[in-house]
């Protein structure tokens, strides 16, 4: 059976939207592109405007299981909704497995986001290690390679 090889994502969590910004601007400093950015937060007219500006895409609305009403924008976003498009049932916890995360890791990302924490994602598996180097140095609580995909 041929394995096939899912998206690499290295994820952190900033405090806010401010926080959030910093660490973007030296994500893209670094080579980092928009279409390798997902940035997810709880919605809001200012997150949904701050997605916008920073990514340059208006944001998908979602309703997800304990965070509530969610703005989301990027290929995170494809990964975590799945083939079963699901994620509104299922919750962002139990869809980080999709991406490679442990379900403990799920958890601690949707619970900071849920108290309004701002999810920054880069997909870019060759530089995973340059993007978590660049979330932690700005701020991004939590930041994790999802190295499991596959495994979990």
């Amino acid at each position: 059976m041929a394995q096939v090889e899912a998206a690499l994502f290295t994820i952190g969590v900033f405090k806010d939207m401010t926080w959030a910004e910093r660490g973007i601007d030296a994500l893209k400093k670094q080579g980092f592109t928009t279409d390798m950015i997902t940035v997810a937060a709880k919605a809001s007219p200012d997150t949904a405007a701050f997605i916008e500006r920073v990514l340059g895409l208006v944001p998908e609305q979602w309703e997800l299981p304990v965070i509530g009403a969610a703005v989301l924008r990027g290929a995170l976003g494809e990964t975590l909704n799945g083939t079963a498009r699901d994620i509104g049932r299922i919750g962002m916890a139990a869809a980080m497995r999709r991406a490679g995360f442990q379900a403990h890791d799920g958890l601690i990302f949707e619970t900071l986001v849920g108290k309004g924490g701002v999810l920054v994602a880069v997909q870019d598996a060759p530089r995973a290690a340059d993007a978590l180097a660049v979330l932690q140095s700005y701020g991004g609580g939590n930041a994790a390679i999802g190295a499991w995909a596959g495994r979990v």
